[in-house]
């Protein structure tokens, strides 16, 4: 077996193995059963234990165990008397008890390719399946009734505005009856971001010490898309120090005393963030930059209940005194152009990391950005693609150029190497120590010709990364039949590609796993043909590798999104022009149909 198999073949089977264990690795863990009942208290940022207003719904006399939610998401809603909110990308409403933004759809974004498919629900109020909401609040302290401060089942009333859109806020009030007067202002820009300014004026004769908090509850661990490829769950930033938990996670976290729940408390001193993250969408609450609070994390295991929140230090607010404070909340889709937005301009510390950019960060974000910049020009994603590839192999090409020659080298060398082999017979030791030194003579690396195809691991693992969990890759058409990179090819072989009167089989079948589409036999094609640059292995067991690998690769890869698919198609594409000119322009001949031909002849009864 000469070097240069070897080393196809050693890069074949890294890249096969590495395919492998990613197939089994990353796949979707089962949906977990949601439950629900609220949690009762929390710890303030100087460790004083203080009775808070739930981040669930309480009955109005204040017993914290609602019964769990049967209602369907419309009864929910009409619950309680709702404000309209009405922007350019969000819809929903939020309620007037409690205060909660607890109904959100995302107008840009549907849950199917179909025009008319359900837009995109974000938050959820309670009393519906699977409640997903945010609530602000005042915690208070001392010996304050619990009935001092506004709690999640307070009726508020409207100050001003009556439809929340981004040029008329909404202002809500309550009144304790005790001399404490408080408001929320609701306002939103044109994108996904809140801002909620909460005050409380004073005007009683005695000073009031309570410290304000937000919060984002969600019950049940959602459904999630996968495993260690995409981080879901919950994510914070805490003075520059990126942290991701998972819904799995949490319930391991140590119980916390006073939190009463498993928690994870940070004392953030300057910028920081902490929400919710699924793989497209986030809800995130967003102190003012400067603002030191408390980030907690936690879980409730009686309940089954996950909640991110910030807690403001305690305030005192004096007599004909009002005290107040803002903080942010971003909901909606984690597009990158705004999250950026959001980073640079505003100030939202290390924002744009709330996108799982994965351990190839260094080669994910770049990818990205380069892919995001082609699709403007271009305007199709596909195109956007290909351009990468021919862009990466461009930058690539000294390194490649340097591998090819010393492959072609290599093929002129094999009549030299053949007579070596001749000359020392069984001597197998002083057969190597001859070949070191042709090739030191030669200047020819034997392991070269693997290194560029040992490259493309990291830069493919890097763009899958990437086909994953952007948001600007889901639903991203291609041309024809391929309506979302980001899915398999749709198409099917047991229906000749659509022109036979059934369906393709579904995911669920058991001929899915035969069911090729168009894009992953082109892939297979690819590499069979980059494969004929080099004559057929006489040796039996290289050979029957060599030709069963790329069609191993096919199956393997045909499940995998189309946008990867059409990626290493031109890969290979570029790949075997790049090898082919190279090897002749050094001297090399390689006859790719004699190669595929001889494929094809019957071997003779003597040479059985």
């Amino acid at each position: 077996m000469d070097d240069q198999n070897k080393n196809l073949i050693l890069a074949v089977f890294l890249s096969g193995m590495v395919m492998l264990v990613w197939s089994i690795w990353f796949q979707p863990p089962p949906p977990q059963p949601d439950l629900t009942l609220p949690p009762d208290a929390v710890q303030t940022t100087d460790g004083t234990s203080v009775a808070t207003p739930p981040a669930a719904t309480a009955t109005p006399s204040g017993d914290a165990a609602p019964a769990v939610p049967t209602s369907s998401h419309a009864e929910a809603l009409a619950k309680a008397p709702r404000i309209t909110i009405d922007t350019p990308k969000l819809s929903g409403s939020f309620s007037l008890m409690g205060g909660r933004i607890d109904d959100l759809k995302l107008k840009a974004y549907r849950e199917t390719l179909e025009p008319d498919s359900p837009l995109v629900t974000l938050l959820t109020p309670f009393g519906s399946d699977n409640p997903y909401y945010t609530i602000y609040g005042w915690g208070r302290t001392g010996d304050m009734p619990a009935d001092s401060v506004p709690g999640p089942d307070t009726m508020w009333t409207v100050e001003s505005g009556d439809t929340l859109t981004t040029a008329s806020p909404v202002t809500l009030r309550w009144d304790n009856g005790n001399g404490l007067i408080f408001r929320r202002t609701i306002s939103i820009d044109d994108h996904y971001m809140f801002s909620v300014d909460q005050s409380v004026e004073n005007t009683g004769t005695t000073a009031s010490r309570l410290f304000p908090y937000s919060i984002v509850a969600r019950y049940g661990q959602p459904k999630t898309r996968g495993r260690f490829i995409l981080h879901e769950g919950a994510v914070r930033m805490s003075d520059g120090e990126l942290e991701e938990i998972t819904y799995k996670k949490m319930p391991k976290m140590d119980v916390v005393a006073g939190e009463g729940a498993n928690a994870e408390l940070i004392d953030v001193k300057n910028d920081g963030w902490v929400g919710f993250t699924d793989k497209y969408w986030m809800t995130s609450i967003i102190p003012a930059n400067g603002q030191p609070f408390t980030s907690v994390v936690k879980y409730i295991p009686a309940s089954d209940i996950y909640t991110t929140e910030a807690r403001m230090p305690i305030q005192t607010v004096e007599p004909g005194t009002t005290s107040s404070i803002t903080t942010r909340v971003f909901a909606g889709a984690k597009e990158w152009e705004t999250i950026r937005m959001y980073q640079n301009d505003e100030g939202v510390d290390r924002f744009i990391d709330s996108i799982d950019w994965g351990w190839f960060f260094f080669l994910t974000k770049p990818i990205f950005w380069l892919l995001h910049t082609l699709k403007g020009l271009i305007g199709n994603m596909g195109f956007a693609i290909i351009a990468l590839t021919v862009t990466l192999k461009a930058l690539l090409l000294p390194l490649a150029y340097k591998s090819y020659v010393s492959m072609a080298k290599m093929k002129t060398l094999q009549p030299e190497m053949e007579a070596l082999k001749e000359r020392c017979g069984d001597d197998k030791q002083r057969q190597q120590k001859e070949m070191m030194a042709l090739y030191k003579k030669e200047k020819v690396n034997p392991a070269a010709g693997c290194l560029p195809i040992l490259l493309q691991i990291p830069i493919f693992f890097s763009l899958y990364k990437v086909i994953f969990v952007t948001l600007e890759l889901r639903q991203a058409p291609f041309i024809g039949w391929i309506r979302d990179l980001s899915l398999p090819d749709p198409s099917s072989i047991l229906n000749l590609f659509g022109l036979l009167p059934w369906d393709a089989p579904g995911p669920g079948s058991a001929l899915a796993i035969i069911s090729l589409g168009l894009m992953p036999i082109l892939l297979g094609i690819s590499m069979w043909l980059q494969q004929k640059l080099n004559p057929t292995p006489t040796d039996p067991t290289q050979k029957m590798i060599m030709t069963w690998m790329p069609w191993v690769f096919m199956f393997m890869l045909g499940r995998f999104a189309s946008g990867l698919v059409l990626y290493w198609i031109t890969n290979n594409t570029i790949t075997f022009t790049q090898q082919y000119m190279i090897m002749r322009s050094q001297g090399a001949k390689p006859d790719v149909f004699g190669n595929i031909m001889a494929g094809f002849k019957r071997k003779k009864p003597d040479d059985k």
